[in-house]
């Protein structure tokens, strides 16, 4: 979830809005070769397939049925939905969002992980781009609907 604003509240996400998105994170971090979506119709959409084209990415579709392909954002997707999204009544689009950024803000910048060595994700970032040294890493982003 490290960014400043990935996760989207909506009452129904178009292609459009992951292009938006997207261009916010790689405003940030840089463009990713490819990208792990799954089969939701917003990332079958044709604006992301024309957007992957003219930046280069490839869009890697997850197999139906196969969350392992993706073990990580269904990872992150189910403890969002547990911390977060039933922890919550949404009285608007807007309430969401802001439950939403202040979730991301935590496990972003206040929750060691071990994955991360018992570091956040923000001092892991952070600890990553002091090693690139400049150099453009070879990234990748993993997204589900």
């Amino acid at each position: 979830m490290l960014s400043k604003r990935p996760v989207r509240a909506g009452i129904s996400l178009k292609g459009e809005d992951v292009v938006e998105v997207l261009n916010r994170l790689i405003a940030q971090r840089g463009t990713p070769r490819s990208i792990r979506v799954d089969k939701g119709i917003e990332f079958t959409s044709v604006v992301l397939d024309q957007w992957a084209y003219w930046n280069k990415v490839t869009l890697d579709f997850t197999r139906p049925g196969k969350p392992t392909d993706n073990a990580t954002i269904e990872s992150l997707g189910s403890r969002l939905r547990r911390e977060c999204l039933n922890e919550h009544w949404f009285l608007s689009v807007a309430d969401a969002q802001e439950k939403l950024d202040a979730s991301r803000i935590d496990y972003n910048e206040n929750r060691p992980h071990s994955s991360l060595g018992n570091l956040t994700p923000e001092e892991y970032a952070n600890l990553a781009d002091c090693r690139l040294d400049r150099a453009q890493p070879e990234a990748s982003l993993c997204l589900a609907g």
